[in-house]
């Protein structure tokens, strides 16, 4: 039985996990994020008005470039099975500033594309590499570094915003090429920051009182050698974990939802202010700020992570119900309810973050768990991909659609409950098949059996 998750300590709750290098490497998410929100803020505009691309080829160009994205995480994660990770980290980050810099040095679309495309393969990898840090940095505390590394990064992204936003008002040539230049010095100094990273320690089989690991062999350094044996296990063969991932594609639905389903909902479908649709990412960065760490207690064990796919599967209907109605109604009726989706919508993605996290490395072996995280990356590639397209498509549909997306939402989280059961332990098999046999022996007369189950209770009278 699973004891109650308990209450942090105050002066505890931001203590981050993993010692000096958990700290470097969360210094590192933040300068990466301040980075991109600079320029992902400009990064559209800049092709418009720079690059002087139509709309139609900057849709084209992101959607090669997510195509391309995808082999990232599980390119990464199976490297990183083989190769210190923090240096694997290094290359991606370096590898990302190369190809941002490269956009600088032509107005090419062939080139713009294949720059663009290049990029978005280390940053993909990059994401799952970190994520493998933090899992191995932190060991047992790892939903706790997660928490506050998502909220320090939701900081770092409100700051880049705002000095993107500061640098816009320009709107010079040269005020987008410093935003870009920015981003790519921001890759330079986390790659020199990740190079006084030490390399964290990989998991293990190990039998206790062993100093190998169960399948045979010399433990395992990263770098040291070749990763799983042939044979071994591998995500591509685990159902299990395949199905897994595959719910996850549609539990990060909620990233669409918040970032292009409410702007074009608010726009198209409701009486409620237009500005209301930058307050409402706003909204989702406070809400996550102030309560991703402090919910963090509720998803430490993999038990409570699968709980905690009750209350998303909640959130989520909740959030779809409030958007369908926020249709009908005057402009203050519609802006309470799209308030109240967002709110829900937030609080399903604090929670799944939570949840996606635990299960991902807890259902992943510690021999190969680069392989498995790299694959469970493959989900919210996925999602970017498909996100778009299944979000418009609701706007488009209308009010019913919002319910249905809810409910299919629900029935995710119910499929993935079910799913990552923990499986029936072989001594609890055992004890059941016991039961019959000794009762039989009791009443014939002969001896009670002395195997490992517990005497009958005493009889009465």
């Amino acid at each position: 039985m699973e004891p109650t998750p308990k209450r942090v300590p105050f002066t505890r709750r931001f203590a981050v996990p993993g010692g000096r290098d958990g700290r470097r490497m969360l210094v590192v998410a933040v300068i990466d994020k301040v980075g991109t929100g600079l320029w992902g803020g400009a990064a559209t505009l800049y092709f418009v008005y720079v690059a002087h691309l139509s709309v139609a080829q900057i849709g084209m160009l992101m959607g090669l470039s997510g195509v391309l994205g995808i082999a990232g995480p599980p390119l990464a994660g199976r490297l990183a099975d083989r190769f210190p990770v923090t240096r694997l980290l290094v290359v991606a980050q370096l590898a990302r500033g190369a190809s941002l810099l490269g956009l600088l040095t032509t107005d090419d679309y062939a080139l713009l594309v294949l720059f663009s495309a290049l990029g978005s393969l280390p940053d993909r990898a990059s994401s799952v590499l970190t994520k493998l840090f933090a899992a191995r940095v932190a060991g047992p505390h790892r939903v706790r570094y997660q928490a506050i590394q998502r909220t320090a990064v939701n900081i770092g992204w409100a700051v880049g915003a705002a000095g993107a936003a500061a640098a816009l008002t320009v709107g010079t040539t040269a005020s987008y090429q410093a935003l870009l230049l920015a981003n790519v010095a921001s890759y330079v100094v986390i790659g020199i920051l990740t190079l006084r990273t030490a390399e964290p320690a990989a998991p293990g089989r190990v039998v206790a009182g062993a100093a190998v690991p169960a399948g045979g062999g010399a433990p395992r350094t990263p770098g040291s050698g070749p990763g799983p044996r042939a044979g071994g296990p591998t995500p591509w063969r685990d159902r299990r974990y395949l199905a897994f991932t595959g719910s996850e594609i549609w539990l990060f639905l909620d990233d669409s939802i918040l970032q292009v389903g409410f702007p074009l909902w608010i726009v198209h479908a409701t009486s409620a202010p237009v500005g209301l649709a930058p307050l409402v990412l706003v909204l989702n960065s406070v809400l996550v700020i102030a309560l991703q760490v402090p919910l963090s207690r509720f998803g430490e064990t993999r038990a409570a992570a699968r709980r905690l796919l009750v209350p998303i599967g909640a959130a989520f209907l909740t959030g779809g119900v409030a958007l369908a109605a926020s249709a009908g109604g005057g402009p203050w009726f519609a802006t309470a309810a799209v308030l109240l989706a967002a709110v829900a919508f937030t609080l399903a993605e604090i929670l799944h973050s939570l949840s996606s996290w635990e299960l991902s490395v807890a259902l992943a072996p510690g021999e190969a768990q680069g392989a498995y995280l790299g694959v469970h990356g493959l989900a919210q590639s996925a999602q970017r991909s498909l996100g778009p397209v299944v979000v418009g498509a609701a706007v488009s549909a209308g009010p019913p659609a919002w319910l249905v997306l809810g409910t299919s939402l629900v029935l995710a989280c119910l499929a993935q409950h079910r799913l990552v059961r923990p499986p029936v332990a072989p001594a609890e098999t055992a004890k059941s098949a016991d039961v019959p046999s000794t009762r039989v022996t009791r009443s014939s007369g002969a001896g009670r059996d002395t195997a490992a189950s517990p005497p009958p209770p005493a009889q009465g009278g």
